[in-house]
């Protein structure tokens, strides 16, 4: 027999699963004895009052033993002799679409513009130590895509557009911690997602699909409005319907779809800097105590969203325990962005605090059409450039400072490895955005005691928090809505925001694009 219950309990209890046996039997009235195991379904942190505490679903296996296998696996059958589809892209969108192809008897190819996975982190080390930005082997372009090194939350709120469970299951299957299963807020760490993407493109090959690295996709080949396959800087071409699963960063493509009259337009984001205070000073805010988070919590976390002069203001991508890391993608950039490991142990928390954009809020860019964004996005991003003197060098100020549109005469120590560069964000920050961080960090700073400091210092900048395109797609098949066989897939396209939605909508591309190859 199985029982399931919720439990409200301390941290120190819930770090020992036989204190977590004994109170399930003292809630359930099961002796302890008859109970063979207890499983946690579902776990999150209550900080809400002075005294944290830890919601649990637990699920007891009474008389009967647990199963070994906490998800559902899926097979993979064997597509050497299927028909072939063309995936740009090896980030989430593109792997989980591959293997979803996979699953319903289509062969994928992937062709992926950067390295695989532990190649890519030389060059990604040479950011820091060189300055030296590789435009197809970054934090942004190369097996994983952005989420490789960019910490591995899986937490997603668009569960209305796919399977999350199967998603989370996949990554379990192919290395990933079962936690991921029961946390309200998953995360696999940067650390050990690289192992788990190599394991992924190793099902891709064994079942029969190719995995193409350091080919970039330079020109879809469209005749008649109907997709033929892509052709590549080695020269190769190679043919089939195509998922465009390329990433947020990919402007080379977005330019060669604006080019070739593919139908795109503007898409709103948001764009801001990286906040980075002392890990421990977050803990105090955050649970209430001044002694931080003590032995049984993890690094604290926070998220907020505060309305300025009709635009929100909110965290994002919030790294406890965590770096910030240099994200260009091309040279003439300073792009900052956070990423934790599994242990999210480091002595500094961070996060993005981003401005919302439309087209519409910049009326100097509209001479560039539905490309709008991208170019402020790009001029933005230089400007930072500038500001660190011309190098990964990122411009930084305390965030009192900031507030006070005061230049720093400090800086604090910093967990961004390019070094940091004392600088007036303020003065040269376009004011619709430096007026409303400006704003939202004040109002923040009254709510959660301690968070306006000269302790905590911005980077900037950050400004890739998700694609300021979208291509154009029919709701119904998924397809491009002029360009028959074109699947426009994920972030890049303005369709997903995280790895888990860019997994799902990755699965859906896939089907779109099966049912298509069966008319």
């Amino acid at each position: 027999m199985q029982k399931e219950i919720n439990l409200r309990i301390s941290p120190e209890a819930a770090s020992d699963i036989s204190s977590v046996k004994r109170i399930f039997a003292s809630e359930t009235g099961v002796p302890v004895e008859e109970i063979n195991s207890v499983r946690i379904i579902k776990r999150s942190i209550d900080a809400r009052q002075r005294n944290v505490f830890i919601n649990l679903t637990v699920r007891g296996y009474i008389g009967e033993s647990e199963p070994e296998v906490q998800y559902t696996q899926i097979h993979y059958q064997d597509v050497s002799d299927k028909p072939q589809a063309i995936v740009v892209g090896a980030g989430p969108a593109g792997l989980f679409a591959a293997l979803r192809l996979i699953e319903l008897g289509v062969r994928p190819v992937v062709v992926e513009r950067g390295k695989n996975v532990r190649d890519r982190k030389k060059d990604t080390a040479r950011i820091s130590t060189e300055h030296i930005v590789d435009p197809d082997s970054n934090y942004c372009f190369g097996e994983g895509g952005a989420g490789a090194y960019s910490d591995g939350k899986l937490y997603t709120r668009s569960k209305k557009r796919g399977n999350v469970e199967k998603i989370l299951s996949i990554f379990c299957q192919h290395g990933a911690s079962t936690n991921i299963l029961i946390d309200a807020h998953p995360h696999i760490g940067t650390d050990r997602l690289p192992a788990v993407i190599e394991k992924m493109r190793e099902q891709i090959i064994s079942s029969g699909g190719e995995v193409h690295f350091q080919t970039r996709m330079d020109e879809l080949i469209i005749e008649d409005n109907r997709v033929k396959g892509v052709k590549t800087n080695t020269g190769k071409t190679f043919d089939g319907p195509v998922i465009l699963a390329t990433g947020h960063s990919a402007r080379d493509v977005f330019y060669m779809l604006y080019d070739k009259k593919v139908k795109i337009e503007a898409k709103g984001l948001a764009v801001g800097v990286r906040v980075e205070h002392p890990a421990h000073l977050i803990d105090q805010i955050q649970y209430h105590n001044q002694e931080g988070r003590g032995e049984y919590l993890p690094a604290a976390e926070y998220s907020f969203v505060v309305q300025v002069k009709g635009r929100g203001v909110y965290s994002f991508c919030m790294c406890p325990g965590g770096t910030v890391v240099p994200s260009a993608s091309a040279p003439e950039q300073v792009v900052v962005n956070g990423m934790s490991p599994a242990n999210r142990g480091a002595h500094w928390s961070n996060s993005g605090v981003v401005v919302e954009i439309h087209p519409e809020d910049f009326p100097n860019y509209q001479q560039y059409g539905e490309l709008c964004l991208l170019k402020f996005q790009e001029d933005y991003e230089k400007m930072a450039w500038i500001a660190g003197g011309r190098t990964q060098v990122a411009p930084a100020q305390r965030l009192y400072d900031f507030v006070n549109n005061r230049q720093s005469k400090s800086l604090p120590k910093t967990s961004y490895t390019p070094g940091i560069i004392s600088s007036p964000l303020h003065d040269w920050m376009p004011d619709f955005i430096r007026e409303r961080l400006q704003a939202a960090f004040k109002e923040v700073g009254k709510k959660q005691r301690g968070y306006l400091t000269n302790e905590a210092i911005l980077l900037g900048v950050e400004s890739r928090t998700s694609s300021p395109i979208r291509v154009l797609r029919d709701k119904e098949t998924l397809q491009h809505v002029e360009v028959e066989g074109l699947f426009p897939c994920g972030e890049g396209a303005g369709y997903a925001g995280g790895i888990v939605s860019a997994g799902m909508d990755g699965e859906r591309c896939a089907e779109a694009l099966a049912q298509y190859m069966m008319k």
